[in-house]
Parts: structure tokens; C-alpha cells; sequence
């Protein structure tokens, strides 16, 4: 087992949550939406265990799952941020974030 590349992996699934749960903490809980932010991310979690050969092993999970919950509680902590500044905001951090560093936003 490589665990340079299972710490990659987990780094990717936590920085590809944090979109996702920036758009789960926007909608209301237990809505469909709020199902797709959770579940939307793990289809690309699957295909990036197989992409990178590090399997299915008990401990892959620990960081795995550690890494996935963590990125959704980032997103989530980043839009309860943003929104406490007054920000006018979507569910969409990236749009968010671009409206927010415009020159237009001034």
C-alpha cells in the first residue's frame, strides 16, 4: 500500500466536499437537494479508489470517511462565514466566492 497516494486521495475528497457541503448547509435538511450534496460526491470518491489502486481496505475508510465529513463541515463553516457578513449568497461557493472578488462586487 502506497500511503502517499491514499493521503492525496484523501486530500482531493476533502477539497471536493467542501462545495458540496457548503450547498448542503443552503438548503433545507432532509430535502433532496440536501440528499444530493451529501451523496453527489460519492460516485467521484468511487472512481477515484479504483483510479488510484488503493482498494478497499478497512483502513482506507479512516481516512476516506474522515476526509469526506471533514470537507462537508469546511463548506458548511465557510457559507455560515460568508453569510454572517452580510453576503447575499447562492448555493454555489465558486459563484459565490467569484461575486465576491469581482472588481464589480465594489
Amino acid at each position: 500500500m502506497n500511503w502517499t497516494i491514499l493521503i492525496i486521495v484523501a486530500i482531493v475528497v476533502l477539497l471536493l466536499n467542501i462545495p458540496f457541503g457548503y450547498w448542503r448547509e443552503n438548503v433545507r435538511k432532509f430535502s433532496a437537494q440536501w440528499f444530493l450534496a451529501i451523496h453527489l460526491p460519492v460516485p467521484a470518491i468511487i472512481v477515484l479508489r479504483f483510479a488510484s489502486h488503493i482498494g478497499f481496505a478497512w483502513y482506507t475508510y479512516v481516512f476516506l470517511v474522515s476526509s469526506f465529513f471533514i470537507g462537508q463541515k469546511a463548506g458548511s463553516i465557510i457559507y455560515k462565514k460568508l453569510s454572517k457578513a452580510g453576503n447575499d449568497l447562492s448555493s454555489c461557493l465558486v459563484m459565490d466566492l467569484f461575486r465576491r472578488t469581482s472588481p464589480q462586487a465594489s
